[in-house]
């Protein structure tokens, strides 16, 4: 029953987030929002919303190991599974924007929450307002300065949805999500009491992977359909949300205490050696690109991490 529990919630996360994800884009066509911006900011929170969701839900349910282990593990499977299985797939140019603007702040986040929660343990309120203050000023420098980062042309099968259609794309898709993440956090705690496998184990592998799903679609269809851009700005973008949004708005509502002390003496790093990877590997050994040599080394790395989880 508890696998079932599992299943039906991944099921209906990704259904939810899909139906999210359509009513954000949507609209934010019809507002003529450029499609850099769509990916660091529209595509992104959308995607992220599976990962606010199960960590709001595990938080105010006393689960805090599942809700700072679903964010890590979320950020390590993005660059490592994501990033890895995109650029194996296809070959991806990468724009001056990336070390200008992207990496910097997917790593200052990073390091920050690190700062954040290392020393005592606790992602407290006040912290979780200067994180979630700091996205703020991240989407204001996007949407002001970086509004004419993209003029490629709209392609014919981009079209805003209407009003009504996108409103009820985002009620179905906010109340797949909630009761997905019910089912999910439900499954997944009864099956790490029954294997005698910590909280923590659960939220960095199993619900990472589930509440990643997202990103890889968004990944691969943005890829198959030639819109680079949207991929790689989605991927960094979603870090940042996770960090910045999810982690900020969760501690705020109930502060973040580690129970398993593995997280930080373990999973935090290595969610900063995947963050810090990238760089060299967008330069060695072909200056902006990445392809699927560097594919593979992500995917590599990402198979090392699951292994010594498990």
């Amino acid at each position: 029953m508890d696998y079932l529990l599992l299943i039906a919630g991944f099921v209906i996360l990704i259904l939810g987030g899909n139906w999210l994800l359509k009513a954000a884009v949507g609209l934010s066509l019809r507002l003529n929002i450029p499609k850099i911006v769509i990916g660091m900011t529209v595509v992104s929170f959308a995607t992220s919303a599976p990962e606010l969701i199960v960590s709001l839900n595990s938080a105010l349910d006393g689960h805090a190991d599942i809700a700072l282990g679903n964010v890590i593990g979320s950020n390590i499977a993005n660059l490592g599974l994501v990033l890895g299985i995109v650029t194996i797939v296809s070959t991806m140019r990468i724009e001056k924007s990336f070390y200008k603007i992207d990496w910097p702040v997917m790593m200052m986040a990073s390091v920050i929450f690190y700062l954040f929660i290392a020393f005592d343990g606790v992602l407290q309120r006040y912290e979780g307002v200067i994180l979630f203050l700091l996205l703020i000023v991240f989407l204001v420098y996007l949407l002001k300065f970086q509004k004419t980062a993209v003029v490629d042309e709209m392609p014919d099968d981009d079209i805003p949805l209407p009003i009504l259609k996108a409103l009820m794309y985002l009620i179905i898709g906010g109340a797949g999500l909630w009761l997905g993440s019910e089912l999910l956090i439900k499954g997944a705690i009864n099956i790490a009491h029954h294997f005698n496998v910590s909280e923590r184990v659960i939220g960095v592998t199993i619900i990472s992977i589930g509440t990643s799903v997202p990103e890889l679609a968004a990944s691969i269809i943005a890829v198959v359909n030639k819109e680079k851009a949207i991929s790689l700005g989605n991927l960094i973008g979603s870090n940042v949300f996770n960090i910045l949004a999810v982690l900020g708005i969760t501690s705020m509502i109930t502060p973040l205490s580690v129970q398993d002390p593995r997280l930080l003496t373990n999973d935090i790093i290595w969610m900063l050696v995947f963050a810090v990877l990238i760089l060299p590997l967008v330069f060695v050994p072909e200056r902006m690109k990445l392809s699927w040599k560097e594919g593979l080394i992500l995917l590599g790395g990402y198979v090392v991490f699951i292994a010594l989880m498990l």
